[in-house]
């Protein structure tokens, strides 16, 4: 009994954490507009400790803060750890999607370009065999238009590149990867069956880094990226 009490005040929590930090990332709530617990509470049908709880994790991701003589206000944007997956996910969620998008996009071809080169040079025969099996499954599952499936080990193949990168900062942007890549089959932005040319293009990529050809790989994911920009810009989603 004290298991399920505990389960259930741990998805409420995580419920109030979720629609609050909607509500900052999504712009509804002003940067120093002050948070008090008894009126969120009150919103959101829950204790004020529920909200404290959910307050204080939104304070580790700097889209809250406290003021002396004031209490908890929205922080500005500048202090948001927008790296966090969690932001990303309610940026993407909010009024801003194709601003989030586009600055996802941007970063991605800034890290996944070099990852790939570095991997041709460091990646292990296991991480080789992870990155030709994640394209292996993304052919299945985009034949089947299984999007969901899809989209499992279109994640396993970008976190395994960075992984196999061997620089744990490239390796700690996983999560940012992950989150534009399940956003976009989120929100719709993936083609009923995904192109066949851009699985190619993974498989060009993995081939590359079994190949130790660092140039390669590198072109190959410049490729996906760009045709994932392109996408983008059009309305329709990108394969990757």
């Amino acid at each position: 009994m004290a298991t399920d009490r505990a389960g259930a005040a741990g998805g409420l929590h995580a419920d109030v954490l979720d629609r609050l930090g909607a509500l900052v990332a999504g712009g509804e709530l002003d940067p120093g507009q002050v948070l008090r617990a008894d009126e969120l509470g009150e919103r959101f049908g829950v204790s004020r400790t529920v909200v404290r709880e959910a307050v204080r994790v939104l304070e580790s991701m700097g889209l809250v803060q406290s003021r002396r003589r004031v209490g908890v206000t929205v922080a500005p944007r500048e202090r948001w750890n927008v790296h966090d997956p969690r932001v990303i996910r309610w940026r993407l969620d909010g009024p801003d999607r194709d601003d989030q998008l586009r600055s996802l996009s941007e970063l991605r071809h800034g890290v996944e370009p070099v990852a790939a080169a570095l991997a041709a040079a460091r990646a292990t025969p296991e991480q080789c065999g992870d990155l030709v099996g994640a394209v292996l499954d993304m052919t299945v599952h985009g034949r089947s238009g299984d999007l969901e499936a899809y989209l499992a080990a279109d994640v396993r193949f970008h976190r395994t590149l960075l992984a196999a990168s061997g620089n744990e900062m490239l390796a700690a942007l996983d999560g940012v990867v992950a989150e534009v890549l399940a956003g976009r089959t989120r929100h719709h932005l993936m083609p009923a069956r995904p192109e066949p040319l851009a699985i190619r293009r993974h498989g060009d990529v993995a081939d590359a880094v079994r190949a130790g050809d660092a140039a390669a790989a590198e072109s190959a994911m410049r490729e996906i990226l760009a045709e994932a920009a392109a996408a983008m810009r059009a309305g329709a989603g990108p394969a990757s």
